[in-house]
């Protein structure tokens, strides 16, 4: 379901990692109740780049997806400020089987979706065998595989379906008991519980808006702690809070309203007048707020590229023309000219502080990756690749980006590089989010400008995309068998340090090869108000964190 400088790394550094965007602690228990007979509207205002396509967890794909479902939905946990799971509809950490095969979870009593309505085990249930069902179409279907009988449920035929459903390993034992059996063991599944993926879902409303469901916030329903009262699309979407959620007790706002702004400098206008709370700054934006209260940072595991697909521009099968447009784009410019510089320069696919899955660091197990910018190289690379394929020129392309101002930016950053190292010609073509993201999973683009974030502390996040049967997420249709066997032999290795370096020796030859050609890790710098405390900005899967906001005198 996606811009920043070292500037003096020393400060910066003192501010990264999982931001709880409070004054004193930075855990969510840590509030204040803002003070007596003049306590403040609890109102918060914010500003986000791109609004989510349909807000339907099981084909949600996207950040701002993501973002508004767990705002106004739940599911077994949630993260906290530590990025730990913490119960929310269950209401203790599950039970684990000695095997860590059988996970049964206990929900709370008395648990109701937003209308009022009971939400029992059944509507997990119903959840992830509609995620699963072929029928859905749902790309993040390969997680849920990880339930016992959930590949032969997503591959089943037509007619097939209803019984793979009822073998599925997900059971629910009473109205607050479920079962889940996985194929095999999965260290981080309690945390994965908490994405939207694997939210509860109400079969009645489901089936009543067919294919709208969650298309507007009168086909959204949910049991988070608020819930969708508006959404005018492109423009705002206003939430309020959900007086049945079990912890409405805890949940202080009354009221969010996110509006939709692509401008960059309207986005801080808005900021500096004071109508809003909290917005990503871009660009030169960062260094005005430098040294000043308001300024925040959001470390990510995000990594931007550039896809090449390999099918729909013949001139992408060479994997010397791949290489020559990566090596001709210098990073370290890029991000000082394009983001402002609070970004890192890519080294690889998997961003930096991603766990290896072994204690470590992956980038510090796997050390630079990527080739560095080489104009030289590049020259050479792409004369030769002409060569094999009998060209003297290499044909005018799409290059396919958000229409974001600085998504703009970055698209004539990399034409203009392109042209003048090169001397290749590249016809941008900036979409509106939602487009450009239907594009991308159809397949329909020449090269394409992207961004992944982490669905879980892993490289194998950034890795199995790009096996040649991930029909979900292989958009560019890159092909290799050697590349397959190391992937999904790390995927079965037990010994972790053969299969952090079966991970190493993944990203290494994707890193080769280049059917993508990474940026930058991502590192979001925000202004947020001095008066907004609690709101957490977590690294991985959604951009803010609202439960335990609040606005303090």
């Amino acid at each position: 379901m996606k811009w920043k400088k070292l500037l003096a790394l020393a400060t910066i550094g003192a501010m990264l990692g999982t931001t709880a965007c409070s004054g004193g602690g930075n855990g969510p228990g840590e509030q204040g109740d803002g003070d007596g007979g003049n306590a403040p509207a609890q109102e918060l205002r914010i500003n986000m780049a791109a609004e989510p396509p349909a807000l339907d967890s099981s084909i949600a794909t996207t950040n701002p997806t993501f973002t508004i479902l767990n705002a106004i939905h739940e599911g077994l946990y949630r993260l906290d400020a530590d990025g730990k799971p913490t119960p929310a509809l269950a209401k203790e950490l599950p039970k684990i089987s000695d095997d860590g095969l059988v996970y049964t979870i206990e929900l709370r009593e008395g648990l109701t979706w937003a209308d009022g309505s009971p939400l029992t085990a059944r509507d997990f249930v119903y959840a992830y065998q509609r995620t699963l069902d072929p029928a859905t179409k749902a790309k993040y279907a390969t997680m849920l595989s990880w339930i016992k009988g959930g590949t032969a449920l997503n591959t089943a035929a037509p007619d097939q379906v209803e019984a793979k459903k009822a073998e599925l390993g997900v059971k629910a034992l009473s109205d607050t008991t479920l079962e889940i059996t996985l194929e095999r063991p999965v260290a981080f599944f309690t945390s994965q519980l908490s994405l939207p993926l694997f939210f509860p879902q109400k079969k009645e409303f489901v089936e009543a808006q067919g294919e709208k469901n969650g298309a507007d916030a009168d086909k959204v329903i949910g049991a988070g702690p608020f819930k969708l009262e508006s959404w005018a699309h492109e423009q705002q979407l206003v939430m309020v809070k959900n007086d049945k959620y079990w912890d409405a007790a805890n949940v202080k706002l009354e009221k969010v309203t996110v509006n939709v702004v692509k401008d960059p400098n309207t986005a801080l206008n808005m900021f500096e007048t004071n109508e809003v709370d909290l917005t990503e700054l871009r660009g030169e934006q960062v260094q005005m707020f430098s040294g000043k209260p308001e300024l925040v940072f959001k470390k990510e595991f995000v990594s931007a590229y550039v896809l090449f697909h390999n099918n729909k521009f013949p001139a992408f099968k060479n994997e010397k023309i791949r290489k020559a447009l990566g090596m001709a784009i210098d990073r370290k410019t890029y991000n000082e000219v394009v983001l402002g510089g609070s970004s890192i320069p890519s080294t690889g696919l998997v961003p930096g502080t991603v766990s290896d899955g072994n204690g470590q660091e992956f980038r510090k197990t796997a050390g630079d990756t990527q080739p560095p910018y080489d104009v030289e190289k590049a020259k050479q690379l792409l004369a030769e690749g002409l060569q094999e394929l009998g060209m003297s020129s290499l044909p005018k392309f799409k290059l396919t980006s958000d229409d974001t101002e600085t998504s703009k930016k970055s698209l004539e950053f990399i034409q203009a590089q392109w042209k003048q190292n090169l001397g290749v010609d590249v016809e941008g073509e900036p979409l509106p989010f939602a487009l450009r993201v239907k594009n991308m999973q159809e397949h329909n683009f020449d090269a394409l400008i992207s961004l992944w974030g982490a669905d879980y502390d892993d490289p194998m996040t950034f890795l199995d995309m790009w096996v040649s049967d991930n029909k979900s997420f292989n958009y560019i249709e890159y092909n290799s068998k050697a590349y397959d066997d190391l992937v999904k032999a790390a995927d079965k290795e037990t010994d972790l340090a053969k299969r952090a370096q079966l991970l190493v020796e993944a990203e290494q030859l994707l890193m080769k090869e280049m059917p993508l050609a990474p940026l930058y890790f991502r590192t979001r710098p925000y202004a947020k108000k001095t008066n907004v405390e609690g709101v957490i900005l977590p690294p991985m899967s959604k951009e803010w964190e609202l439960k335990w906001a609040y606005i303090k005198s």
